[in-house]
């Protein structure tokens, strides 16, 4: 028979390890859009101001 607390607890850590590896990769995909946003936003101004000479 098994003890249905470790059936919660063990549910309960398989649930917990879900959420953190979806922060993980939802601050992976944020950071990565940030940084991509940033570099077009370099070139963007590099692009349009005028060069002195």
């Amino acid at each position: 028979m098994e003890n249905p607390v470790l059936s919660i607890l063990a549910l309960l850590a398989v649930l917990l390890l879900v959420v953190v590896t979806g922060g993980v990769g939802y601050l992976t995909l944020a950071d990565w859009r940030d940084r991509r946003r940033q570099e077009n936003e370099k070139r963007e101004t590099k692009s349009t101001t005028p060069k002195r000479r």
